[in-house]
């Protein structure tokens, strides 16, 4: 094949990548919304006993008034969708009377959370983390659990089954304190209930420097019957997207839910697909969470239980994610605990792995984790020691080009031939003009004898450009890069650079960089190539600023490598 063909080929594959990853991060960032489903009723999941553990939200099968709670008073929307256990239906629970005046909701503040706990099912109906900023510079922290109108995100867990408390409505626990303040150490926050001669506590166990909250079921069985039940745990969510790209045009946040099982350690299911059909998966342990950018909530079952993990559409058109956790039996006169473990912070890897197995993967970085992983540990390790990530990014891309090395030097040796034979292939190009297949001939004839490729500088453009997408990925999806500062106008590397200054500065490089470069024999191609540097900078200016300042330096450094082995070829050819 005629090397300018294969030049032209090479170059259109490129562009089609290119115009793959455009028309990709267009319809992931900026395509409207799918218009949402109507609710569809589900036939329900029956299990190995003919039973089934996790049927419609008790809301479409019980009145409006739940269970324990007076005519008239108001119900929170997040008491509608517990999963119903077996068997038939039990007395109403007689209200609680005790320490009404501590009020529904119970407060909880520590180094890392700021919570808010219903006494209605115990449920954590709203929780800020902290230490997260929601834009820089803003005294408003990032809120993931939430409920107003228009937005449900909340945390639930309970115990079914046969006499679950919240098998056929959600208890009113009572609180000895409606706030706490946490600074250090751990703390319990404790709500009990108590009917049938039943004694149930309720533990919400904080970590003043940890995201990992424990919450426990206490069962005290003062009655004469076996007392049967199962621990639940879920995520209850609308599909809404919460605004935390920070600047127009940010990247689209995958939000979701992910579960892992045995056949697959990250399984990442769409709220549309749950519009289809439930999920559900038996798992030992396992996890259930709700991801969006740079955040997550999970639920952690215990290792050695078997959990029913399941995913599903409610009939208010919101999703529960979650697990029902094995039955348990507590004898007349018997104690026993069950408990679950509740993430609700930030993507960080070190801790998610340490959680529980796999949940590091909800840090997705696509189908190049293999090397956005190692590239992130790379990054934070240089970061560890200069304490600035564009610094630590500058420094990655000269280990980068340092490994690159000897591939660029053959790059720029071939080069400098090929400017060194353009002018023969001009005068080849004036005399077979009209002799296409003559001309092929006597270029590949003309490049052997000077032993010059034409596509020795396509090599690493092609190598860097996998280093191009990991890192990408990195600067989008890890939350140590969320509004790391570099320096004056640049607070945020995971965000595009507002004032433009980088990408413009990228396509003056871009540009020089092909001054010094000889043109492509065909025609068709140099115009192409002349465009390139505009096309590019166009592109990057919806880039995060941390990754246009990789590919500046690249570029700068990769002009300096030619500059010095050209010189080096030059004073070797005198």
């Amino acid at each position: 094949m005629p090397s300018t063909e294969v030049q032209r080929i090479i170059l259109l594959v490129g562009l089609g990548v290119l115009g793959y990853l455009m028309v990709y991060t267009w319809t992931q960032d900026f395509a409207p919304e799918v218009p949402e489903a109507p609710p569809q009723a589900e036939a329900p999941l029956v299990d190995a006993n003919g039973e089934d553990p996790i049927v419609d939200p008790i809301g479409a099968q019980r009145a409006d008034t739940p269970v324990g709670e007076e005519a008239g008073a108001p119900v929170p929307s997040v008491d509608d969708d517990v999963p119903v256990g077996f068997g038939t239906p039990r007395a109403p629970d007689p209200e609680p009377r005790a320490f009404d005046d501590v009020g529904r909701l119970v407060y909880v503040r520590t180094p890392v959370h700021e919570a808010w706990i219903d006494r209605r099912g115990g449920d954590i109906v709203k929780l800020q983390l902290v230490r997260f900023p929601k834009t820089v510079g803003s005294a408003e922290t990032v809120t993931l659990f939430d409920q107003r109108p228009g937005h449900v995100y909340v945390a639930q867990s309970g115990l079914i089954g046969v006499d679950g408390r919240d098998r056929n409505g959600r208890p009113l626990y009572t609180a000895s304190a409606s706030e706490y303040d946490l600074e250090e150490g751990t703390a319990d926050v404790v709500l009990r209930h108590e009917s049938d001669g039943v004694a149930l506590t309720k533990r919400f166990t904080f970590d003043a420097d940890d995201y990992l909250v424990t919450v426990a079921q206490d069962i005290d069985n003062r009655s004469g019957a076996n007392f049967e039940a199962q621990l639940f745990a879920q995520l209850k969510r609308d599909a809404t997207r919460p605004d935390d790209s920070g600047v127009p045009f940010g990247p689209r946040p995958y939000v979701g839910a992910a579960f892992t099982t045995l056949e697959d350690s990250y399984d990442k299911i769409d709220f549309e697909d749950l519009d289809d059909g439930t999920y559900r998966a038996e798992v030992d342990g396992g996890w259930a969470a709700v991801l969006q950018h740079y955040f997550v909530s999970a639920w952690v079952g215990a290792p050695g239980e078997v959990n029913t993990y399941y995913g599903r559409r409610l009939g208010d058109g919101n999703y529960a994610v979650g697990f029902v956790g094995p039955r348990f039996l507590v004898p007349p006169n018997q104690r026993t605990s069950v408990s679950a473990q509740l993430y609700a912070g930030p993507k960080d890897q070190r801790r998610l792995e340490e959680i529980a197995p796999h949940l590091n993967l909800t840090v997705d970085y696509g189908f190049l984790w293999w090397m956005s992983v190692p590239l992130f540990y790379v990054l934070d390790a240089i970061h560890s020691v200069v304490g600035n990530w564009g610094v630590a990014i500058i420094l990655l891309t000269f280990c980068v080009k340092l490994l690159l090395y000897p591939l660029a030097s053959a790059s720029y040796r071939s080069m400098a031939k090929m400017k060194k034979v353009m002018p023969q292939v001009k005068r080849l190009q004036e005399r077979y003009s009209d002799n296409r297949q003559e001309l092929s001939k006597r270029m590949m004839e003309l490049y052997k004898k000077e032993g010059a490729n034409p596509l020795g500088g396509c090599l690493p453009l092609l190598v860097q450009m996998p280093v191009f997408l990991a890192l990408y990925w990195v600067l989008i999806e890890s939350v140590e890069l969320r509004q790391a500062p570099f320096v004056f106008w640049i607070q945020d590397l995971a965000s595009m650079d507002k004032f433009l200054v980088l990408p413009l500065l990228y396509g003056v490089s871009f540009y020089v960089m092909q001054l010094l470069n000889p043109p492509p024999p065909d025609p068709m191609q140099a115009k192409v190539m002349k465009a390139m540097p505009i096309v590019f900078t166009a592109l990057f200016i919806f880039f995060p600023a941390g990754l246009v300042l990789y590919w500046l330096v690249n570029n700068l450094l990769s002009l300096l490598q030619q500059w010095y082995i050209t010189r080096k070829i030059e004073k070797a050819s005198s």
